[in-house]
């Protein structure tokens, strides 16, 4: 440790009453013949950090000129039928010259920040938040010749899977009203699926894309860990943080990765991941020979992915006639035991709920890359006020990330070593195999839960909801949720009238292999109508 001077200022607060208040909150004692020593390194700290914080805070630039931000509002009822949109504007790139994504519409979910335009979070927990920059991907979309023409609503602090969370009201579900439009990314699905936008950003921490692509009959992809650069966006908890694309096909898919994709130099999440110039031709998906696009591949079904809890067996019947069509592509099917697949959410919530209470309250610490500190300082310390508008989810976070803290000290520690095995898990089995897959969920939407209902009622309606997606995001592997299939719904609204919601398919590929990911997926969709099935 370096100290630069002994000297302090006038007025300086540091007593030894305040160290003998640390210590006892550390539960050691200093020697009385030291205390004046560490009273003064502290009161040289406090200096410093007083002078710290005193100066200007560095905010990566926005060129306004070039991307002016047009026609911010909330938007009214009339254009916002299911409730998806969180903000409107419009932001295109007054020089544009074309581009990848050259008159194409997208959204971002509000966890992603653009500047000028508020960001909401879904919550009440915290308000009146405005970023002062652009994420990296709000940047990379308008610098493709994309436009933006808004913000779509994320469930509350994004901690629900469903979507009665957020605190603008219900999203609705594209199929059917009354029913989960999936979690976090809801408006999202719901935006893309509608056709209102061309593509969305979502965000996934244990599922968020590919839940709600799931229930919106669309296409979501959680790319390899880092290949998207976080930079600007809130977090959850940061080594299970991904950005991905939204979009109704995988074509449109794999273009929008390519616009969005590669380092960003300020993101430690990204260091691993090409330069954008690197980032391969994702879109070249679309040159798939015709005949036996697969000839060769090797796929295998998870055994493990077929017995979560809450399975319905009409999911698994669904699933295994779509994973059949493979063998017509050319490919092989097999399946293969991966026993710790089976704990892979119990890890994803070991480093979730307290990674993500620390990350709130401590702050995301030892990690290179850019803070919002306009959103650090709303967040933490929280007061009462804070706690009367939290959603069922966040307070159980804050409640299970203190008492792990306090009597499961190495839990975070436990769960992280033990997300390496579940990596080398899968990495084996993708030495053998070009990618695996699972059902995406173990069921068809849910209805909403009621206004009234218990914070148990709540969180009833997503048990189980995650297990197949949460591992993944400790893993690190790229999943794109694919839609093959329609169920009739088994509760709710519409049960005496029929109606059908989507069935979706996890097609898993190895760390920074997207090109096979998409290989599989987009052979599958060009020769299936999956709302037929």
């Amino acid at each position: 440790m370096s100290v630069f001077s002994l000297d302090t200022s006038h007025g300086n607060p540091v007593t030894t009453e305040t160290v003998d208040k640390l210590c006892s909150q550390l539960g050691v004692n200093i020697e009385d013949k030291e205390k004046e020593d560490y009273r003064r390194l502290l009161a040289v700290f406090h200096d410093a950090s007083e002078q710290l914080m005193a100066m200007d805070d560095y905010v990566p630039p926005v060129d306004e000129e070039r991307f002016p931000r047009e026609n911010i509002h909330f938007p009214e009822k009339a254009e916002n039928s299911h409730g998806a949109w969180a903000w409107k504007c419009n932001i295109k790139d007054k020089q544009a010259k074309g581009g990848k994504l050259h008159g194409k519409t997208f959204t971002l979910k509000d966890n992603i920040a653009v500047k000028g335009v508020p960001m909401l979070l879904g919550t009440n927990f915290i308000k009146g938040f405005v970023p002062d920059c652009d994420a990296t991907v709000t940047t990379r979309i308008l610098e493709a010749g994309g436009e933006i023409t808004g913000k779509a609503v994320c469930e509350n602090m994004c901690h629900s899977a469903t979507s009665h969370s957020s605190g603008t009201g219900i999203v609705e579900s594209p199929f059917a009203k009354g029913y989960s439009a999936g979690g976090s990314s809801s408006g999202s699905g719901v935006l893309v699926a509608l056709g209102e936008v061309d593509g969305a950003i979502g965000a996934d921490q244990g599922g968020s894309i590919r839940v709600p692509a799931a229930n919106c009959g669309i296409v979501g992809l959680k790319p390899t860990f880092g290949l998207v650069p976080y930079t600007g966006s809130g977090s959850n908890e940061p080594t299970n943080d991904h950005l991905g694309p939204m979009t109704r096909t995988v074509l449109e898919n794999a273009l929008l990765l390519e616009a969005i994709a590669g380092n960003d130099n300020i993101d430690d999440r990204a260091f691993a991941a090409p330069h954008p110039s690197k980032v391969p031709t994702y879109s070249s998906v679309g040159d798939l020979a015709a005949d036996k696009p697969l000839a060769g591949k090797k796929f295998a079904i998870i055994t493990e992915s077929l017995s979560t809890p809450a399975l319905d067996p009409r999911v698994i019947q669904t699933f295994k006639t779509a994973v059949s069509k493979y063998i017509e592509l050319g490919a092989t099917v097999e399946e293969v035991s991966i026993p710790i697949h089976a704990k892979g959410a119990a890890i994803w919530t070991g480093i979730s709920k307290v990674g993500g209470f620390l990350a709130k309250t401590s702050g995301s610490f030892g990690r290179r890359g850019h803070q919002m500190l306009g959103l650090n300082s709303l967040l933490h310390p929280m007061g009462q006020h804070n706690w009367d508008e939290a959603y069922a989810s966040t307070k159980n976070i804050y409640l299970n990330g203190l008492y792990a803290v306090q009597n499961f000290p190495l839990l975070l520690a436990k769960a992280t070593n033990l997300s390496h095995q579940l990596r080398d898990a899968y990495d084996a089995a993708l030495e053998k195999y070009d990618v695996l897959l699972t059902p995406t969920l173990p069921y068809v939407a849910t209805s909403h839960a009621a206004p009234d209902a218990t914070p148990l009622e709540q969180i009833s309606k997503q048990i189980g909801l995650t297990s197949n997606t949460a591992p993944f995001n400790q893993s690190g592997h790229p999943v794109l949720a694919l839609p093959i299939g329609m169920l009739e719904a088994v509760e709710g609204p519409g049960v005496a009238d029929g109606v059908k919601l989507p069935v979706s398919m996890q097609v898993i590929g190895k760390w920074w292999d997207e090109m096979t990911v998409y290989e599989a997926a987009f052979a599958w969709e060009r020769s299936n109508d999956w709302r037929k099935m």
